[in-house]
């Protein structure tokens, strides 16, 4: 993979990092402080809860992250600890899946024939073309495991203050329409950013995302107003 492939895929995947953890932290939070907030009508507690909220949604975001890039790197380890076993014991047949790899793609003859000579002729190539054109796996490095947590860790922290900070300055009942709002707003345009980084329609993915913390704030807030009522 050249350099420049290798730099547009890590950005793709902190920002993939970044928008997970972004949105969950903002969405859980939002719909646990307005659910307090329906309840309730101490600052306090809202803020208590709120804040509460934020950092134990960031650590278990960021132990998710950390366990599942663990687990990835892990099965691939294990894949590629039996693949080179299978090169050892069952070379022509493993010879085979790689002249049908090739052969899927387009290539025969004495083209196809080289191809395979030239890949089994380093047994490093040979695993590592079974590995991404057989398994479709890729190695997990330790800076990957680590980055990744701290950004989806970071990202959720931030997001979780989205909703929280205008509880800090305004009175509740005004401070959970601002929250909302805000809410709202930033999901709209993290879901357009996100398209226009990617593939989709802007508008369109900004109204999901935007719709994603609409649902968390109802839930939150009809289950507080009902707590509330008891």
């Amino acid at each position: 993979m050249h350099s420049g492939e290798l730099s547009r895929k890590n950005s793709g995947n902190t920002l993939s990092d970044m928008i997970l953890g972004g949105q969950d932290g903002l969405v859980n939070v939002l719909g646990v402080i307005l659910g307090v907030a329906a309840a309730s009508n101490d600052l306090k507690i809202v803020i208590a809860g709120g804040m509460a909220a934020t950092f134990a949604e960031s650590i278990s975001m960021a132990a998710v992250a950390l366990t599942s890039k663990m687990a990835e790197r892990d099965h691939y380890l294990s894949e590629l600890a039996r693949e080179k076993r299978e090169m050892d014991t069952m070379p022509e047949k493993e010879e085979a899946e790689i002249r049908k790899i090739y052969k899927c793609k387009g290539f025969d003859g004495k083209l196809l024939d080289d191809i395979v000579a030239k890949v089994i002729s380093s047994d490093k190539l040979w695993l590592d073309q079974m590995m991404k054109e057989e398994l479709e796996l890729k190695a997990v490095t330790q800076k990957e495991i680590y980055t990744s947590s701290f950004v989806v860790g970071f990202s959720a922290l931030v997001g979780s203050f989205v909703p929280i900070t205008p509880y800090f300055f305004a009175p509740i009942k005004t401070a959970l329409w601002i929250s909302l709002a805000i809410s709202v707003v930033v999901l709209f345009l993290v879901g357009i950013y996100k398209a226009k980084l990617t593939v989709g329609k802007p508008v369109k993915s900004g109204f999901q995302m935007a719709i994603i913390g609409m649902s968390a704030a109802l839930a939150g807030y009809f289950i507080g107003k009902l707590f509330g009522a008891i």
